[in-house]
C-alpha cells in the first residue's frame, strides 16, 4: 500500500521560524500531527526536534539509513533531495544533528565518530600552520595531547593556561598576533573549574579569536554556551547524550551557518562523520537526556555534601557545593539549580589512600573510564583519561595520582552513599 507514488506525493509543510529553529517538522499544517506555533520546552524538543514521522510507512522513529550511496533522478538533479554519499551526509545523521542544534540553539550541527573526531576537526578547520592557540590547562586528556604531540608537527602553537580566575588574565596574556582559536571547557575535565563564558566570549571578539566552548559536562539543559557569546560548542555525545554506555561520537554546534559549513566541509575531507546506526541509537537515547541529568545533578549534589562531610575525606569540588570557589559563576551559567552529575574528591592519606579507596568500593560503582552514564561512574584519572598529560601539567593543575573523578549515574542515591561510605570507612 506503500509505494512510489506515496513518497512522492508527501509534502513537507514548511513550518514557521520558530519551529524551524526548534527544529520541528510535520507534513500536516492542521489537527493531528501537525505543530502548533510556539515555543516547546526542552523536554519536548529533546524527543521531537530534528524528526518527523517517516513519510512512507508513518514509522513515528527516523529510521536507519545504513546505505553507502543514494539514487539520482539525473545530473541535472544531482542531490536535489539533500544526499550523494553517506560521508557526506546521511539522512539518520542529518535528524539527529537538527535536534542537537535545537537544543543548542545553533545555526547548524554536524556530527562525529568520536568527541576528539569533533575536538580535531575543530581545530583543523579554524587554525592553519603558523597559527596560535589558547586551551584551558585543564582539558580533557585527549585535548591535550592532540594539540600538545599531534598539530605542533603541522607547525602549529598552542598555548594552556588558567581560564577560571574572574580577570582572565592568564588568557589575555597568551593571546599573539598568530593567535586564532581559544578551546575552553566549563566545567573543565576533571576538576570542575568554571569559566566565565560571556566575559571570555567579549574577550575572544574583541580580539578576533574562535571561542570554542566543550560543553560535555553539563549539556545544554543546564548550560547553553551559544547565549553566552561562545561561536562553536563542542560536546563528546559518547556521554549525557548517549548516557547508556552504548555508543561513541561527537558533535559541533555552531552559532553562525558559515562556521557550520566551514566545519562540515573539513568533516567531509576528513571523513570523521557519525555512523547511520549510532545516530540511531543517539536519536533515542538523548530523549531521556533531561530526565537523567536532573536526576544525576541530584544524587550528585547528594553524594557531594555526603563526602564533605566525612572524616576520611580531605577535599571535595561540585559546583553545587557552597564551598565551590567559583560558586557565583555556577549560579549564573547553570539553570535550574542543576550543576551536572560530575565531581571530584581526595582522602586523607594521600595517592595510596585514594587508590585504595578506587579499588574496594563496590558496586553499584563501576571502576573504569567514560562518564555521564546510567551506571554510577568511579574513574582515577592520571592512570586512565588524563594519563597522556605531561606529568608536571597534570600535577599543577591538581589532577594527582590519588584524584577520584566520580561521575554520578541514576541508582537510588542512597545505595551510592552506602557503598561510599563502606569503602571510606575502612581507610
Amino acid at each position: 500500500e506503500y509505494g512510489l507514488c506515496t513518497l512522492l506525493t508527501s509534502k513537507l509543510i514548511m513550518p514557521s521560524a520558530q519551529n524551524i529553529k526548534q527544529g520541528l517538522k510535520s507534513d500536516f499544517e492542521v489537527n493531528s500531527g501537525s505543530w502548533e506555533d510556539k515555543q516547546y520546552a526542552f523536554e519536548t524538543q529533546a524527543i521531537h526536534s530534528g524528526v518527523r514521522p517517516d513519510p512512507v510507512t508513518g514509522a513515528i522513529l527516523t529510521p536507519v539509513y545504513q546505505c553507502t550511496t543514494f539514487v539520482q533522478e539525473s545530473i541535472e538533479k544531482y542531490c536535489e533531495k539533500g544526499y550523494s554519499y553517506t560521508r557526506s551526509s546521511n539522512p539518520t545523521v542529518t535528524a539527529l544533528e537538527d535536534k542537537l542544534n535545537a537544543l543548542e540553539g545553533g545555526a547548524g550541527c554536524t556530527m562525529y565518530a568520536t568527541g576528539m573526531a569533533a575536538t580535531t576537526t575543530a581545530i583543523s578547520t579554524f587554525m592553519s600552520a603558523g597559527d596560535h592557540a589558547i586551551i584551558t590547562n585543564c582539558s580533557y586528556g585527549g585535548t591535550n595531547r592532540a594539540a600538545r604531540v599531534f598539530f605542533t608537527r603541522m607547525g602549529m602553537e598552542f598555548t594552556f593556561v588558567g581560564m577560571d580566575d574572574d580577570e582572565l588574565a592568564e588568557v589575555k596574556a597568551a593571546i599573539k598576533p598568530n593567535t586564532k582559536l581559544i578551546l575552553s571547557e566549563t566545567p573543565a575535565n576533571p576538576t570542575c573549574t568554571l569559566t566565565d563564558l560571556a566575559a571570555l566570549s567579549q574577550l575572544a571578539k574583541a580580539n578576533k579569536l574562535v571561542h570554542v566552548c566543550d560543553n560535555t559536562f553539563v549539556t545544554p539543559f543546564i548550560c547553553k554556551p551559544l547565549e553566552y557569546g561562545v561561536d562553536v560548542v563542542l560536546a563528546s555525545t559518547t556521554k549525557f547524550v548517549d548516557g547508556h554506555n552504548i555508543t561513541v561520537g561527537g558533535a559541533l554546534i555552531a552559532a553562525t551557518k558559515e562556521m557550520s559549513d566551514s566545519l562540515r566541509f573539513t568533516q567531509n575531507i576528513l571523513g570523521n562523520n557519525m555512523s547511520p546506526q549510532v545516530a540511531f541509537y543517539q536519536l533515542q537515547t538523548v530523549k531521556t537526556m533531561s530526565l537523567r541529568v536532573k536526576k544525576q545533578s541530584d544524587n550528585a549534589m547528594a553524594i557531594a555534601t555526603f563526602l564533605e562531610a566525612h572524616p576520611a575525606v580531605d577535599k571535595v569540588c561540585y559546583p553545587g557545593l557552597a564551598s565551590h570557589p567559583q560558586k557565583k559563576i555556577a549560579d549564573k551559567q547553570h539553570k535550574g539549580n542543576n550543576h551536572g552529575g560530575m565531581l571530584w574528591f581526595e582522602v586523607k592519606g594521600g595517592t595510596s589512600a585514594g587508590q585504595k579507596l578506587m579499588d574496594t568500593v563496590p558496586r553499584p560503582w563501576s571502576l573504569c573510564e567514560n562518564l555521564g552514564a546510567a551506571e554510577s561512574i568511579i574513574t582515577c584519572p592520571a592512570v586512565m583519561t588524563h594519563a597522556n598529560m605531561l606529568k608536571e601539567d597534570r600535577l599543577k593543575v591538581g589532577i594527582t595520582d590519588g584524584f577520584i573523578r566520580v561521575s554520578c549515574g541514576i541508582e537510588d542515591v542512597e545505595d551510592l552513599v552506602h557503598a561510599l561510605k563502606g569503602a571510606l570507612d575502612k581507610l
